[in-house]
C-alpha cells in the first residue's frame, strides 16, 4: 500500500516527538510492506519565521494532497504576545477549518504500569477506558471576536459561541458510531441551564441518538458535572461527545488520569468515504478520512532539543493515523502492542517514570517501540 502522510513538526519539542512517530511509520512499512511517502512543511512559529504566516500556501496544498497529516505542536514564548496579529495558534485552527476536520477523539486509557504516575488513587482508575469526541470547528473558538470602548473609556471585549444544528448532528453521529463499537454509552456534556448553544446541543443530540441511535445509552450531563466526575468516578464514562472549548478543558484535565500529557494522541477527523468504526481494511481501497493526527500536549519549548520529550502520545497519534485515514487496523494495534511492550520492558520518559526508576531518551523510547513493531 502506497500513502501519501505530511508532517508538521511545528515549534518546540515539535520535531523531537515527530521524528519518533516518523521512525515507528517507517517500522510499520518495513514490517508490512507498504509505502508511506512522507512530507515535511511549516506550521506555527516557525513557519510565522520562515514566511509571516502560522500556516503558508504551500503547506496548505501539502496536506490536501495528502491522505493523513501528523502534527507535533506550535507555539511557544517567542510567539507569545496575545496582542500579535500572527500567532502560532491560528495556523493550528486554519488548518483544521481548511481541512473540514470537525471531529476531533482523544481516547484515555491507562496503562497498568502507570498508576503510580497519576495524581489519583489507584482504586479509581481501575478500569479507565473513555473517548472524548470534541466538536472541532464550531463554538467561541471561531465565533466573531472583537472589542469596544464606550464613551467613558472603559474597554470591553466579546467572543461570540454559535452552533448550528448541522455542526452538532454530524458530531454526535461520529460519537454514536464510536460509542456503538465500544460499550454502547454516550455521554453529552453541555452547560443547558445557563448557555442557549448548549440548549440547542442538548435537543439535537436527543433528536439524533432517538432517531438513528436508539440502541445506545444516552445520557446529559453539565460541564461543570462531569469535570467532577472524571476524577470521582472516570470509569464510569466510555464515550463524551462535547462542544469545542469544552472538550479542550475536559481532555487535559482527563490526561491526568492516564499520568501525563504525554501519554494522551488524538485524531482530528472530517468527512470521508465510510463511516468511522467500520475497521475492516478490506472494504475499501480509500482512506476512511482525512485525518490530522497529533499529541495533546503543547510544545514545552523549555525541554525542546534536550531529549527528554515523551514521544509515546506522538506514537499513538500513528496507530490513530493508521487506523481511521489509512484503514489499517493490523498495523494500527501492532503499534499499540509495541507501545505496552515498550512499557512493559521499563522504557519510560521521566514525565511517568517512577521514584527512582531508570529514565529513556526520546529517541530511545522511540526506538524501543520500532524495534518492537519489526518484531511483532
Amino acid at each position: 500500500m502506497q500513502s501519501v502522510i505530511t508532517t508538521l513538526p511545528g515549534d518546540g519539542i515539535g520535531p523531537d516527538v515527530v521524528a519518533e512517530g516518523v521512525l515507528v511509520l517507517q517500522a510499520v512499512a518495513e514490517r508490512f510492506g507498504h509505502q508511506f511517502e512522507i512530507r515535511s512543511a511549516l506550521l506555527g512559529g516557525c513557519a510565522i519565521d520562515a514566511n509571516g504566516t502560522a500556516l503558508p500556501d504551500e503547506t496548505l496544498r501539502l496536506c490536501k494532497e495528502s491522505d493523513a497529516v501528523l502534527l507535533g505542536a506550535v507555539g511557544g514564548p517567542k510567539w507569545d504576545n496575545p496582542e500579535a496579529k500572527v500567532r502560532p495558534e491560528q495556523g493550528l485552527l486554519g488548518i483544521r477549518k481548511a481541512l473540514g476536520l470537525f471531529a476531533n477523539l482523544r481516547p484515555v486509557a491507562l496503562h497498568p504500569r502507570l498508576i503510580a504516575a497519576s495524581p489519583l488513587r489507584p482504586e479509581r482508575l481501575q478500569g479507565v477506558d473513555l473517548l472524548v469526541v470534541r466538536e472541532l470547528t464550531g463554538g467561541i473558538y471561531f465565533g466573531e471576536k472583537g472589542r469596544d470602548r464606550d464613551a467613558d473609556g472603559q474597554e470591553s471585549a466579546y467572543d461570540a459561541c454559535t452552533y448550528t444544528t448541522g455542526e452538532i448532528e454530524r458530531v454526535v453521529r461520529v460519537a454514536a458510531t464510536l460509542a456503538r463499537g465500544r460499550r454502547g454509552k454516550l455521554t453529552s456534556v453541555d452547560k443547558a441551564n445557563v448557555l442557549e448553544t448548549s440548549r440547542l446541543w442538548r435537543s439535537v443530540t436527543t433528536r439524533v441518538m432517538r432517531e438513528e441511535f436508539p440502541d445506545i445509552q444516552l445520557d446529559h450531563i453539565l460541564v461543570d458535572a462531569c469535570a467532577m466526575y472524571l476524577l470521582s468516578r472516570p470509569a464510569s464514562f466510555d464515550v463524551i461527545v462535547t462542544e469545542n472549548m469544552f472538550g479542550d478543558i475536559l481532555t487535559d484535565e482527563a490526561s491526568m488520569l492516564a499520568g501525563s500529557m504525554g501519554m494522551l494522541p488524538s485524531a482530528s477527523l472530517g468527512a470521508g468515504s465510510r463511516e468511522i468504526g467500520n475497521r475492516d481494511r478490506d472494504a475499501s481501497s480509500q482512506p476512511l478520512r482525512m485525518g490530522l493526527y497529533e499529541p495533546i500536549h503543547g510544545s514545552a519549548p523549555d525541554i525542546a532539543g534536550k531529549g527528554i520529550a515523551n514521544p509515546l502520545a506522538t506514537i499513538l497519534s500513528v496507530a490513530l493515523l493508521l487506523r481511521h485515514s489509512l484503514g489499517l487496523e493490523t498495523e494500527a494495534r501492532a503499534v499499540e502492542a509495541a507501545v505496552e511492550a515498550a512499557l512493559e520492558a521499563g522504557y519510560v520518559t521521566g514525565d511517568i517514570a517512577a521514584p527512582g526508576e531508570k529514565t529513556w531518551t526520546t529517541s530511545e523510547v522511540g526506538a524501543a517501540v520500532a524495534e518492537r513493531v519489526r518484531a511483532a
